[in-house]
């Protein structure tokens, strides 16, 4: 990140403070992980055990797998999650390699954003006293806002489905952002990811109250538009048209 973050001469300093004062303390070992996965069950999210990196690999045995360590072990995932604490407890204790996902549009949705949009997006939400709720960071570059889910509503069509930037039809207006609602899951922290080092951990822990989405969508897309912008115009710049 430049000095000059989202265009706002010393935010990336005040940001960068704030999350040294406020970042959850992620406790080294078994009994630091089991209390951070209890904390999220109990704040409302249901988890399910996934699948967790074996070297650069995943450990579930499907060769070439496309998501490795990000994925539920278990296709009833959907009715296995779940915010028993006995049942996390038996989990985390049996598997104790696992990643942990938490299944959206029950309780919560994620809205997921490249890191550096997101970034900016939280220092801009912060400054406007915008009740965010827990945000987590992947090292895989992305950042994720946990929220009320939108419920059930009556007319199908309102749903907005997980990825929505893969849709051509939302690509310019919402670029880059994925609303993980009904049917998705997100890694919950803590979890690693294949590589060395690289995880996923909260920014904002569990116990900060669900916000409603809408609340945040206008500041997220449009920093994921302005950075969607920056790249393409450095893009532009690396490769120029050759008359």
């Amino acid at each position: 990140m430049s000095a000059e973050f989202g265009g706002r001469s010393g935010l990336q300093g005040k940001l960068s403070s704030w999350l040294r004062g406020r970042r959850p303390k992620e406790a080294a070992g078994d009994g630091g992980r089991e209390d951070l996965l209890l904390a999220a069950a109990g704040a409302g999210l249901p988890l399910a055990p996934a699948a967790h990196p074996a070297g650069y690999r995943c450990s579930c045995d499907r060769v070439g797998c496309p998501t490795p360590a990000r994925h539920p072990v278990s296709f009833a995932w959907q009715t296995q999650s779940t915010t028993d604490r006995a049942q996390i407890e038996r989990w985390v204790r049996h598997q104790p390699e696992a990643n942990f996902i938490t299944a959206t549009g029950m309780v919560h949705d994620v809205l997921d954003v490249p890191l550096r949009a997101g970034r900016e997006a939280l220092g801009r939400l912060l400054d406007a006293g915008v009740e965010v709720g827990p945000v987590a960071e992947s090292d895989d570059g992305r950042m994720m806002f946990f929220t009320l889910t939108r419920g059930t509503p009556e007319d199908e069509d309102e749903w907005w489905p997980c990825e929505l930037d893969c849709h051509p039809e939302t690509m310019d207006e919402h670029p880059g952002l994925r609303w993980h609602c009904r049917g998705s899951y997100v890694l919950v922290p803590p979890a690693r990811l294949p590589g060395e080092g690289r995880t996923v951990h909260w920014v904002r822990g569990p116990e900060h109250p669900l916000p409603d989405p809408l609340t945040l969508l206008e500041t997220l897309t449009d920093a994921c538009a302005r950075h969607a912008g920056e790249e393409s115009d450095q893009a532009g710049a690396a490769w120029p048209l050759r008359r």
